[in-house]
């Protein structure tokens, strides 16, 4: 496919034409991407645990690939990090119910269909608690890292804050921004006492949110009660943060 679509008239197709180059892709790209939104968000609506696979696959086969997100390798290739995170034995541990109560805690208190609390491994995320996302089987507990927004927030050290991801000139390039899982996010970075940050406790919507200073002050205590629960007291988001590895968008 070059030009247009059988189904579409010959302005229909002119308008595909264009909107294909508004955004420097040809038709058969734009389209593709367009289909796998669709069927990205048709698995979120029906909460089916595929969406993470199809997700991966289409990250794969580069449907979803797009320059224009910072590197944060070397921040979340970090030692002294990943020393702290293999530190915790959170990694491929069970579910459980402490943590889930407060991904659920944050889901109601914000109103959000999802909310996790993401560990960042170096090649990978993985779901110490979900809610909303799945049956809480091993395949639905991880993500591979390129389809991680909250490697952004543990690379900064600080809360990450998006309201419609699709229009930030940084995340709108971003996989699961392009293929329709994630328009808003708010996530908190849980730091050890050191100044590493491991993972976030986050609420993601597939549409556009507007959070306030009363959601980010709810999240951010409730981060602190899952920092308390892995490092101790003392520990959160309040702790030392990195030094920033994003640019300003």
């Amino acid at each position: 496919m070059t030009s247009g679509l059988p189904s579409f008239d010959d302005w229909l197709n002119h308008q595909l034409v264009e909107c294909a180059r508004e955004v420097g892709e040809d038709v058969a790209t734009y389209v593709a991407r367009a289909v796998a939104s669709r069927m990205v968000s048709d698995l979120l609506q029906a909460e089916n645990p595929s969406v993470k696979e199809l997700l991966a696959r289409l990250s794969e086969s580069e449907v979803l690939t797009h320059e224009g997100m910072p590197d944060v390798s070397a921040a979340i290739g970090d030692p002294d990090r990943l020393r702290a995170l293999h530190r915790t034995e959170l990694l491929d541990s069970p579910p459980d119910e402490v943590y889930d109560r407060i991904t659920r805690a944050a889901a109601a208190a914000l109103d959000a269909p999802h909310a996790a609390v993401a560990l960042v491994d170096v090649d990978r995320q993985f779901f110490k608690s979900a809610h909303g996302m799945g049956d809480g089987s091993v395949e639905d507990r991880q993500t591979p890292l390129e389809l991680s927004i909250c490697q952004y927030a543990v690379a900064n050290g600080a809360p990450l804050i998006l309201e419609d991801a699709r229009r930030d000139p940084v995340f709108r390039n971003h996989p699961v921004v392009r293929g329709g899982a994630v328009a808003a996010y708010l996530g908190m970075p849980l730091i050890d006492h050191e100044g590493n940050a491991i993972g976030t406790l986050c609420v993601f919507d597939s549409k556009p949110r507007l959070w306030s200073t009363g959601h980010v002050q709810v999240l951010g205590d409730l981060a602190n009660l899952v920092g308390e629960r892995i490092f101790g007291s003392g520990a959160g988001t309040d702790a030392k943060r990195p030094r920033s590895a994003i640019p300003p968008g």
